[in-house]
């Protein structure tokens, strides 16, 4: 997720937008991204706490996500409909990189488990 602290100056490429201009830019890719749904959980990535961060910056957006199990059917899948929703979004490249943490119930929104009907 982010954590607010600026890191698009280097991974995302410069910084010659503001940092407001970035600030609301990631949070409509965010947005956008619950489009996405991991069609075995039916849940959206941003619900299921996959995208762990999004980095605007003036040639490149950085999307840093996880899957719920290293071998995820639906892995090359998830991560292309990332890159695809992201694209309609922000201007330039989006790059996707997986996150090396591991996924846990705990990372979803609200981390209620009955409420998505995981318990």
């Amino acid at each position: 997720m982010n954590d607010g602290t600026d890191k698009t100056a280097g991974a995302a490429g410069g910084s010659a937008r503001g940092h407001d201009e970035r600030a609301v830019l990631e949070s409509e890719v965010r947005e956008a991204l619950r489009q996405v749904v991991d069609p075995e959980i039916r849940l959206d990535v941003v619900s299921l706490g996959l995208i762990r961060d999004i980095a605007v910056g003036d040639d490149e957006t950085e999307v840093t996500m996880i899957l719920t199990t290293p071998f995820c059917p639906y892995g090359g899948y998830l991560i292309q409909q990332v890159r695809d929703v992201a694209r309609l979004v922000v201007a330039g490249e989006v790059r996707v990189t997986m996150g090396e943490e591991a996924w846990s119930p705990a990372m979803m929104e609200g981390a209620d488990l009955a409420e998505w009907g995981l318990l």
